[in-house]
């Protein structure tokens, strides 16, 4: 097998695993979200992280506030901006868990078994 083959070869595999990757997302989305669908899902994921966020801005321009001897109102703005917006990612990501958790391992299988069938097809087991 020369360079142009192999290479040929490899890239088709490899987009076999993507493939197979994306059906197992979509397969472990419609599984998770049944009749939902996955724009009220994220809605309702991000609503429930506000609380988070705000938690997360308090604490920011506390922190920004009381973090030098100056008593600085822009850094403490700075400060709960950041904390906000990092509070309300990990809120979101924490809503959303169970559906990551589903697609991810849906997507696993599907990679699995696509690794295994071309294990197969370079390794032919013989019965006889």
């Amino acid at each position: 097998m020369n360079v142009v083959e192999w290479s040929k070869s490899n890239v088709d595999y490899g987009r076999k695993l993507v493939d197979s990757a994306l059906e197992g997302a979509r397969t472990g989305e419609g599984e998770f979200l049944k009749e939902e669908s996955l724009a009220s899902f994220l809605s309702e994921s991000a609503r429930q992280a506000l609380a988070p966020a705000a938690i997360g801005a308090c604490l920011g321009a506390l922190g920004g506030y009381l973090a030098t001897g100056r008593r600085s109102r822009t850094r403490a703005l700075v400060c709960a901006l950041l904390g906000g917006a990092v509070a309300f990612g990990a809120g979101v990501i924490w809503e959303s868990r169970q559906l990551t958790a589903t697609v991810a391992s849906n997507s696993w299988k599907r990679v699995s078994k696509t690794r295994d069938e071309h294990w197969l097809e370079k390794n032919p087991i013989d019965y006889a």
